[in-house]
C-alpha cells in the first residue's frame, strides 16, 4: 500500500483499528504503519497540530499492529517443551508409560499452565525398551522440536545415554524410573536430576531389614541389563555389610515368561532369601511362578516393586512381602486428593514413579520461574538450590551429583482379609530417613563433587 503526504495528513485509522486478526492482514498493518513512518519523515514544515496528530497517530497504528500480530501467534512466545520419554506397552509400562504422561500433564495443570508468558506443552514418545530409539527420540526432540527438558526414561541403558545427551547439548534430565545409581555416580551431570529413586537406596532401606530378621543367605533372580547389574551389585554389597551371604545368582533376559529353570537354580542353591532384582512383568512372572512351585522355604524380597505390581499379583499371591516406596498416596488428605484425580484419567492409583515424574515437573517449572530464565545452567543451579515440598516427598533437597534425597518407606503387602477394598494393598512399616538411605555424597564417584561437599 502506497500514501502520499497528503494521505498522511488526512488519515482515517479507524479502518486499521478494526482489521480482521490474522497473520495476512497483521502483516498489511505493519507495512502500512512502516510506510507511513517513512513518509511522515519527508515532511520537512508542519503545523504544530499536525505533527502532534502524526505522533498520536503512529502511535495508534504501532499499537494495533502488534495487538494483531500477537492475537495471530506471530509475537508470541514460543511454548515451554517438556518430553516424556517412556515405555508405553512394555515390561515397564504399568508403572510408567502413559500413567506418566498423565502425570506430567496434571503437573503443567497444576503450576498454571504457563510460566513465563509460555504456555507449558508437554510431548511423550515410547522408546520401546531400546537405547537406540530412545537416543534418537532426544536428539530429535533437543535438536528440532525446541524440547529444554527430559523426564521419567525407564530401562536404566536408555536412561544412561539420555544423560549424555542431555549433558552434551545443554538441556535438563530427570530421571524418575530409570534406576541405576550411576546416574548420580560416575555418570553424574550438571544438568542431570535423579528424582524417585536409585538402585542405592531402595536395596539399602530393603536389605538391612531382611538380614537383620534372620535372610542372611541371599540368592538373586537378576534381568539382563544395566539396571538388573546395579541392583545385583548393591544387593551383594549390602547384603555383605549387613552380614549375610550371597550364595549365587542368575540372569535372565528382559520379557521372561517361563522362570522355571532359572527358578530351579534358585530352589537348589541353599539360600533362605531370593531376591528379585527386576521389575514389571518379570517380578510378576517370577513371583507367581516361584508361588506356584510351592517355595515355601524362601524368603521373597524384591528389590523394587510397585504398587501396580501388588495389584495386578493379587493379595492371595504378593501378602507378606516387603518392599521399599518413596511415594505412599495414602500420607494425608492432599495425596489422597491428588490420587483421586489421578485415578479418575488412568483407573489406576499413582505409582511412585508416575508421583515422581508430577514432582519433577513441577519443581522443574518452578526453577524456570524462579531463574526467569529457561536457561539449561540456570535453571539447574536453582533446581539444586529450591527444596521439594510437593505431593511426593517433603523435605526433599537436590544434592550437587543430582540426587534428590528423600525419605523412603519399608512397606508390606496386607492380607486379603486385612484389605479394606481394592487398591488397600500395603501398610507402612516404617519411615527410613533419606540420609541414611542414600549414598554418602563423595561416595559415588560423581566428579561434580568434592571432598563430600
Amino acid at each position: 500500500m502506497e500514501l502520499g503526504d497528503s494521505a498522511i495528513q488526512g488519515i482515517n485509522f479507524s479502518q486499521y483499528s478494526v482489521l480482521r486478526l490474522g497473520k495476512v492482514h497483521c502483516t498489511r498493518v505493519l507495512a502500512v504503519e512502516a510506510n507511513l513512518a517513512h513518509r511522515a519523515r519527508r515532511i520537512k514544515k508542519r503545523p504544530a497540530w499536525e505533527e502532534d496528530m502524526l505522533k498520536m497517530a503512529l502511535t495508534t497504528l504501532w499499537s494495533c499492529a502488534w495487538s494483531c500480530c500477537a492475537a495471530a501467534g506471530l509475537a508470541a512466545e514460543p511454548p515451554l517443551k517438556i518430553g516424556v520419554l517412556t515405555d508405553m506397552s512394555g515390561a515397564y509400562s504399568a508403572f510408567s508409560g502413559e500413567g506418566s504422561v498423565t502425570a506430567a500433564r496434571m503437573a503443567a495443570e497444576d503450576f498454571g499452565g504457563s510460566v513465563l508468558g509460555r504456555r507449558i506443552e508437554i510431548l511423550a514418545s515410547d522408546h520401546q525398551n531400546r537405547p537406540d530409539v530412545a537416543s534418537a527420540t532426544t536428539n530429535r526432540w533437543f535438536d528440532l522440536d525446541g524440547v529444554r527438558a527430559v523426564i521419567d526414561v525407564p530401562l536404566s541403558s536408555a536412561a544412561l545415554a539420555v544423560q549424555e545427551i542431555a549433558r552434551n547439548k545443554k538441556r535438563i534430565a530427570l530421571f524418575s524410573t530409570g534406576i541405576t545409581s550411576e546416574l548420580t555416580g560416575t555418570a553424574c551431570s550438571p544438568t542431570g536430576f535423579q528424582w524417585t529413586y536409585d538402585s542405592y537406596s531402595m536395596v539399602k532401606s530393603l536389605t538391612e531389614s531382611v538380614v537383620r530378621s534372620g535372610g542372611d543367605r541371599w540368592f538373586i533372580l537378576v534381568v539382563d541389563n544395566a539396571a538388573g547389574y546395579a541392583l545385583e551389585r548393591d544387593a551383594k554389597s549390602f547384603v555383605a555389610a549387613a552380614g549375610g551371604k550371597v550364595v549365587g545368582s542368575v540372569r535372565h533376559p528382559l520379557g521372561s515368561s517361563d522362570m522355571a529353570s532359572f527358578l530351579l537354580q534358585a530352589q537348589t542353591a541353599g539360600a533362605n532369601v531370593l531376591a528379585f532384582a527386576n521389575a514389571g512383568q518379570d517380578v510378576q512372572n517370577a513371583i507367581k511362578q516361584a508361588r506356584e512351585f510351592g517355595m515355601t522355604g524362601l524368603r521373597f524380597a524384591p528389590l523394587v516393586l510397585f504398587n501396580t505390581e501388588v495389584r495386578a499379583l493379587g493379595l492371595d499371591v504378593a501378602q507378606g512381602l516387603e518392599f521399599v516406596t518413596t511415594h505412599d498416596w495414602t500420607r494425608d488428605a492432599a495425596t489422597r486428593t491428588w490420587a483421586k484425580r489421578f485415578f479418575a484419567a488412568r483407573r489406576a492409583m499413582p505409582s511412585m514413579a508416575q508421583a515422581g515424574v508430577y514432582s519433577g515437573v513441577l519443581h522443574y517449572l518452578k526453577a524456570v520461574a524462579e531463574a526467569g530464565t529457561d536457561d539449561t545452567d540456570r535453571v539447574a543451579a536453582t533446581m539444586r538450590r529450591l527444596p521439594v515440598n510437593d505431593l511426593f516427598v517433603v523435605d526433599g533437597r537436590v544434592r550437587p551429583d543430582g540426587a534428590m534425597v528423600h525419605d523412603m518407606y519399608l512397606a508390606r503387602v496386607k492380607t486379603p482379609v486385612r484389605s479394606s477394598g481394592p487398591w488397600d494393598d500395603y501398610e507402612i512399616v516404617r519411615t527410613v530417613p533419606g540420609d541414611l538411605a542414600f549414598r554418602p555424597l563423595g561416595e559415588g564417584g560423581c566428579p561434580l563433587t568434592k571432598d563430600g561437599h
